[in-house]
């Protein structure tokens, strides 16, 4: 009898835990002030707080015994983390707290007088353990720790943490930095319909350099941007592989080969696609872009595909003509996207296989995104008497297909202006997210849009001879 009586105390302590809690979840909640929820949640972080020590103390001890292995677990921690429905980091957290509660006495104190908060503790719990466990650190000083914990904000101590662990012990901290990097890794998989896909994962000095190449090629470009977030990250990434294949900055300078038939490159129909290395076959668009500023090689073969001959490698756009299209551009030229000449293509206006002249009067500078959109988007460029460069959008309308006027300039001035409009009803462009304001003004503009093209289409059909912009 005398064995079962802590049980029983201890699950009447829990009863009454948990029936506060429902008590107190079934209080009054209408009509709370902005002043009282926020007085509410810091006392309920507060309490949670308390709570999580409570959880992190009872870890720890259960960690001592052998009750996982007898319920079939293969670790206190596995047990944890299925039966309290946890997360392996959160477990990890609760026993490190656990642990070091004799080694923080001053912090714990501090989380219960609302000081510092749990996760405040347990940063500093987890870098005591990791300093505790070398045998090449300095002792753990809990005060100066504590007296940041006060200070600062829970990310701010992470980073903190990180800078006395290296003080503490460097040896350590460069072992692991060494080891990290180590285990770098990027996998590549090719599937069927020839994309890519990329699974990997990177050491903190990696990811650093991977993120501050990407950040500044990944921020939206110039007008007509809608794409989202993880889009413009691959797009930067693939920016960055074309640009340093490029300048020729790589050990074997290494890049794209395609080979193409003539026909291919003219777009003709009943053309092939052509043949790009380590990918599936390509469309003509996308052969007519990378021909619009790269290499060309003529090699004439027989009927039965045997090489005859083979001329000189010869760029598009090369030497002194590039120098003076980067003098004159100086940036990408789509409307408002100020990428630098060094990061952008040589575009022909009217395209080189179509009797386009590789000379300044039929080239401008477009980055790499705005160069696909030039080609395999199908955008059109135009350019205006005072040489202002205006973008069309392509059939079928993105946001108003005005482009069927039959003045191209004038189409894409009509367009700038809808889209001016249409911006001005939304306060998060680009589209997709949160309309803001009159969503019945939205529909009416998008109305309108819709109206004009209707008119536009029917004028097209009664007249099919208005000028088409080259691009």
């Amino acid at each position: 009898m005398l064995e079962t009586e802590p049980i029983v105390e201890e699950g009447a302590h829990l009863s009454d835990l948990l029936g506060a809690i429902d008590r107190f979840r079934q209080r009054p909640k209408a009509n709370r002030q902005p002043q009282e929820l926020a007085a509410e949640l810091k006392a309920i972080r507060h309490g949670q707080d308390l709570l999580e020590l409570e959880f992190a103390e009872t870890a720890a001890a259960f960690s001592k015994t052998e009750e996982y292995d007898e319920q079939g677990s293969v670790s206190p921690i596995d047990w944890i983390r299925h039966q309290c429905r946890m997360s392996t980091g959160a477990v990890w957290n609760s026993l490190a707290v656990g642990e070091h509660l004799d080694d923080l006495p001053r912090s714990v104190e501090a989380v219960e007088s609302a000081e510092i908060g749990y996760a405040h503790l347990t940063l500093m719990a987890r870098t005591a353990q990791s300093v505790q466990g070398s045998s090449t650190a300095a002792p753990f000083e809990e005060g100066g720790l504590l007296d940041k914990a006060r200070e600062y904000s829970v990310g701010r101590l992470w980073y903190f943490c990180h800078h006395m662990r290296h003080a503490t012990d460097p040896e350590k901290f460069a072992a692991e930095q060494s080891r990290a990097t180590e285990a770098r890794t990027l996998k590549m998989s090719t599937y069927e319909d020839g994309s890519l896909a990329l699974e990997g994962w990177f050491d903190s000095v990696g990811g650093a350099v991977v993120r501050s190449a990407l950040e500044p090629l990944a921020q939206p470009q110039g007008d007509h941007d809608e794409r989202g977030r993880e889009h413009r990250n691959a797009d930067a990434f693939v920016e960055v592989c074309s640009h340093v294949q490029d300048i020729g900055v790589l050990p074997q300078r290494p890049h794209l080969q395609v080979t193409a038939s003539l026909d291919t490159l003219r777009a003709v129909a009943g053309s092939p696609a052509g043949d790009m290395e380590y990918s599936l076959p390509v469309s003509a668009a996308t052969v007519r872009r990378l021909a619009c500023d790269g290499t060309i090689t003529r090699v004439v073969l027989a009927p039965e595909s045997v090489v005859i001959d083979v001329g000189r490698a010869r760029r598009v756009v090369a030497g002194a003509a590039r120098r003076a299209l980067n003098a004159r551009d100086g940036h990408c030229k789509w409307p408002r996207c100020e990428r630098p000449a060094s990061w952008s293509d040589a575009h022909h206006v009217v395209h080189w296989t179509d009797g386009g002249e590789t000379d300044l009067a039929n080239m401008i500078l477009l980055c790499h995104r705005h160069h696909w959109m030039a080609h395999e988007g199908g955008w059109q460029l135009v350019r205006t008497d005072e040489g202002e460069v205006l973008a069309v959008p392509p059939r079928p309308p993105g946001l108003a297909r005005l482009a069927d006027a039959e003045d191209p300039v004038q189409a894409a001035r009509q367009f700038a202006e809808q889209l001016r409009v249409a911006r001005s009803l939304r306060a998060d462009w680009p589209p997709g997210e949160r309309v803001v304001g009159d969503d019945a003004a939205w529909a009416r503009v998008m109305e309108a849009h819709d109206a004009a093209h209707h008119q536009a289409s029917q004028r097209s059909d009664l007249d099919d001879d208005g000028p088409d912009p080259a691009a």
